[in-house]
């Protein structure tokens, strides 16, 4: 009975929390809203911002706020073009350089965005410098961070339903099935769910990228420059959260063509 109640429990959960989401066109799971969301993304902004040296009045600060702002207004304009301009109404744009020799950059729900320091000898020039910040805001316009919380949260669902389904079994059975479950789940659902994202993310980033006058071209090089950096030590693509660099950059060239076609329907290519 518990087993019966269960499933009709991740039944229903997953049934009204698929949502059409306006970039990406795609129904995807989201238990998490952004009017839940964006408050506390906020909040731990400020709190990183204040914990961490922001860097500003040079050169690269600016260049970051910079393109920032290009990307953003391409995004306004992309979703306008989608007849979905009021999508980023909430959101709080923020563009900060920190000085970490970190080779990162995100961004939060809702427009808050960290470029590292140490990323920059990497992306070299403005075209590389927006191939990031593109992907990393497509990341919050394509809701990533909520998804991904749902999913976890669906995971953790499904590991008591099977706690549930062998409570009457001996205690090696028991481990036996939650270790199965936890390594079916994790590589067979949540890391290729998070090497998707990233895929989604490239695309709605070149597209961004090629709407506010970027060569996307760029994107190549900028990737083949962290693969290099990288020095193949990377974990295989299955175990890891990212697409291996050889599988990124050849996803990349399929895409260009469509980000550049994209860009001309919204009529802002240069």
């Amino acid at each position: 009975m518990k087993k019966q109640i269960l499933l009709g429990i991740v039944t229903i959960s997953v049934l009204f929390s698929c949502a059409t989401n306006p970039i990406t066109g795609k129904k995807s799971l989201n238990f998490v809203s952004n009017n839940e969301l964006f408050p506390s993304a906020f909040q731990q902004y400020g709190a990183f911002l204040k914990e961490n040296k922001v860097v500003t009045g040079t050169a690269d600060a600016k260049k970051v706020e910079i393109i920032g702002i290009k990307i953003k207004n391409a995004a306004e304009k992309y979703l306008t073009y989608l007849g979905q301009a009021e999508y980023l109404k909430d959101y709080r744009w923020e563009y900060k350089l920190i000085d970490s020799k970190e080779v990162n950059a995100w961004c939060m729900p809702g427009g808050k965005i960290v470029v590292y320091s140490g990323i920059l000898p990497i992306t070299q020039n403005d075209a590389g410098l927006a191939t990031v910040m593109g992907h990393e805001v497509s990341h919050a316009l394509a809701n990533h961070g909520a998804q991904r919380m749902s999913a976890a949260q669906l995971q953790q669902l499904g590991a008591v339903g099977v706690a549930a389904a062998t409570g009457g079994k001996s205690a090696q059975t028991q481990q036996i099935w939650n270790q199965a479950y936890g390594l079916t789940s994790q590589y067979g659902a949540m890391l290729p769910f998070s090497r998707g994202h990233e895929t989604e993310a490239d695309k709605i980033g070149l597209t961004l990228m090629a709407i506010a006058g970027y060569n996307v071209d760029e994107s190549i090089n900028f990737w083949s420059r962290m693969s290099s950096q990288s020095g193949g030590q990377a974990p295989p693509e299955f175990m890891s959260t990212h697409p291996s660099d050889a599988t990124r950059i050849a996803n990349l060239k399929s895409l260009i063509p469509e980000a550049k076609a994209m860009a001309a329907k919204v009529g802002i290519l240069r």
